[in-house]
Order: C-alpha cells, then structure tokens, then sequence
C-alpha cells in the first residue's frame, strides 16, 4: 500500500521513541515511511523530501527530534501537509529543549506537537486526521479506544479483588 504517513526523525538516536509510532501505525494498518533525515546536517534532503511529500501520497508527516528539534518545524515551512512535532527526550535537559523548541512555531507555520516521547500519541492524532474520511479507519480507532477502557475495567477488578499491596507486587 502506498504510504500515508511520513515519519521522519532527526536521527537513529531516535529510534526508540518513533519505533513506537511506526508500531501504532503498524497496529491500525496505515500504511507509512520511516526516514533519517536531519535538519541541520542533511537540510536539502530535508527540504526535497518536504516539498514533494504531498505529490508521493502522503497526508500527514510525523517529525520526531531532540535538542534544538527544528525538524518539524523546518518540514512545515516546505509543506501544506498536517505536521506533528514529537519531542524527544535528551539527556541536557530532559526534553523541555525539545518542547519548546517545536511548540514556540512562528505564526504561519503550524506544528501540532504531543508529548515528550509521545510517538504513539503522534500516530493516533494522524490516524485521527485521516479518519475524518476513513470511515473503516474511524472504526479501528473507536476499537483501540474501546479496548483501552477494558483494559482499565479489567485492571480496576483485579484491584478489587485481590487489594492494592498484592495488585503493586504484581505490578
């Protein structure tokens, strides 16, 4: 299936936190791209892969980078295509560079951004964004939040029923 999805990060450092978006992509059956691609030493790349994102199929662009963190907000300068921002962790200053660095966009350039290390948080607004027309996508989301609050309901009755010290042990 042609990719829906562009997920781009900033480096292979960052693998960790946007493996699990690829995995929640992977998990609702959207089709998707995993790049390498940094602002700061490989910027044409960067600005090609941008531009013609649109013309390649895709609907929204993932950008998931630590530290200075302009990569999302360097692929929403070159493209009209929903873009979310993933903060990622370092280890300076906990992330909060990162944050701010893609939350603080100028005016013009929006960037949706979720959490630090919030990858699969940042698959779930895309698949969100593509299902307003995708209905068979729109009922796999209503599943996964279904299967969420069971999960709760199913971990609230253990809690129940075998108390709170026993529940923490298992933990």
């Amino acid at each position: 299936m042609k990719p829906l999805v562009g997920i781009v990060m900033g480096s292979d450092s960052d693998l960790p936190v946007m493996g699990k978006c690829a995995a929640m992509l992977e998990k609702l059956d959207i089709p998707y791209e995993f790049s390498v691609i940094s602002a700061h030493r490989t910027p044409q790349k960067l600005e090609e892969y941008s531009r013609t994102a649109k013309d390649r199929g895709l609907k929204v662009v993932i950008g998931g980078a630590g530290g200075a963190a302009a990569l999302p907000g360097v692929i929403a300068a070159y493209t009209s295509l929903p873009v979310i921002g993933v903060p990622v962790k370092t280890p300076a200053l906990g992330g909060v560079d990162s944050l701010y660095s893609i939350v603080q966009m100028p005016s013009g350039f929006p960037v949706a951004t979720v959490a630090i290390d919030g990858a699969a948080n940042a698959a779930l607004l895309a698949a969100r964004i593509l299902a307003v027309s995708d209905e068979a996508l729109s009922a796999r989301l209503e599943a996964y939040t279904a299967d969420l609050g069971r999960a709760v309901e199913a971990k609230s009755a253990r809690l129940q029923e075998i108390g709170w010290k026993e529940y923490q042990k298992q933990m």
